[in-house]
């Protein structure tokens, strides 16, 4: 990446905002700040005036599944995961981890294998996987097709660690169906970069509060395809919240979360808590999709960005990107801007390993970068490869 100098820019470092700052980028690092925007063109430079616009870390997904029509699952090749970032990427999520829902082994095993290729030539937006299921409790298994949910079988986790299990970033699964044994095996193969998440679950608060303590750091989608807060068992969603350390995700898309529900967790949650997009599809939408029993349909909403869900009527996902997400959890759960930011960047690349890289913009930092207008729609993005 060329020298850049930013001019006149309301940057978000990560931790707060700067008015009329100046960030200078080159060989794809952040080099320099300006609070008072003194820092002197070059010759070999290209300077950029923001006119006040906002400048932004770029935006990192934990969990979607498609681009604008490529679908990992239909098409698990590295050609589909190129497409899915470059779909994503140009409305300002610069870092993601391509999804696949409970599908078979071989699937799951040529979905690793070609997020590995990419995840090598581009290994800041594409740093691994997220293999949501298909090890969840049928009793919660949502929009998951029930040909697929499953318990592993006999050397089932041994063929998936066997190769590309350090491209496993996040799996999600439901621990309660798996035995002793098998959590412990699970545990003995995975990478250590592998983050477990509970998720599909309908494990009760001491289930849940076990795991956490024992080696799940995170709960995907909080309220959503998990055991609710009751009186008399608080479940999952009291777990996740009693907690002291547990990271859990939101969809803040106006569908599967109402903006109080949203506005609870972040007051209860705070740092814990990250937002993700859960997208099938983006830009535009497409409006039907069929996968075996996986069959969605997209419902457009005059007064948001419309849902996928399937024949069952169960909410398949969203069809949104995260900085619509951020937008969603400022103007409807009144989260702060800062605090709805650093969801969506600086909290999910601590949680895959990469706070120290991605996610603020501060000197030594990839220069994945996005230019918002104060009402966070996406005018420009600057990303960098090495």
């Amino acid at each position: 990446m060329q020298s850049i100098i930013f001019q006149n820019a309301t940057v978000f470092t990560g931790d707060s905002f700067l008015s009329g700052a100046s960030v200078r980028i080159s060989d794809g690092y952040i080099q320099e700040i300006s609070e008072n925007g003194n820092i002197p063109a070059t010759d070999s430079g290209t300077v950029v005036d923001l006119q006040g616009d906002y400048l932004l870390p770029g935006m990192i997904d934990l969990q979607l599944y498609g681009g604008s029509n490529l679908f990992l699952n239909d098409i698990p090749t590295p050609e589909t995961v190129r497409h899915i970032y470059e779909s994503h990427r140009r409305n300002g999520t610069t870092t993601l981890l391509p999804t696949i829902h409970s599908t078979s082994l071989d699937i799951m095993l040529q979905s690793m294998a070609a997020v590995a290729i990419v995840r090598d030539e581009n290994p800041f937006g594409v740093p691994g996987i997220h293999i949501e299921g298909p090890y969840f409790n049928p009793i919660k298994r949502g929009a998951h097709s029930m040909a697929y949910v499953r318990t592993p079988a006999e050397g089932e986790l041994e063929t998936l660690f066997g190769s590309n299990a350090d491209v496993i970033r996040i799996l999600t699964l439901a621990p309660e169906i798996l035995t002793n044994e098998q959590l412990a095996t699970l545990q003995r193969l995975k990478h250590p970069d592998t983050r477990l998440s509970l998720g599909h679950s309908n494990a009760t608060y001491q289930q849940a509060m076990n795991a956490f303590d024992s080696g799940f750091p995170l709960a995907t989608h909080l309220y959503n395809a998990m055991r609710g807060f009751e009186s008399r068992e608080p479940g999952i969603v009291g777990a996740v919240f009693d907690h002291a350390s547990v990271h859990a995700s939101v969809i803040a898309d106006g569908y599967h979360c109402h903006p109080v529900a949203i506005r609870t967790a972040y007051r209860l949650l705070g740092e814990r808590m990250f937002l993700i997009s859960d997208a099938l599809f983006a830009n535009p939408p497409r409006p039907n999709f069929s996968l075996g029993e996986f069959v969605v349909h997209f419902e457009p909403d005059t007064h948001g960005p419309g849902r996928y869900v399937n024949n069952e009527g169960n909410l398949a996902g969203s069809a949104l990107t995260l900085i619509d997400c951020v937008r969603v959890a400022v103007d409807q759960a009144g989260i702060p801007l800062s605090n709805a930011l650093r969801m969506a960047t600086a909290i999910p690349a601590e949680l895959i390993g990469l706070g120290n890289q991605l996610g603020k913009i501060k000197p030594g930092y990839v220069a994945n970068l996005i230019q918002t207008n104060q009402t966070l729609a996406v005018k420009n993005v600057w990303t960098t490869t090495f």
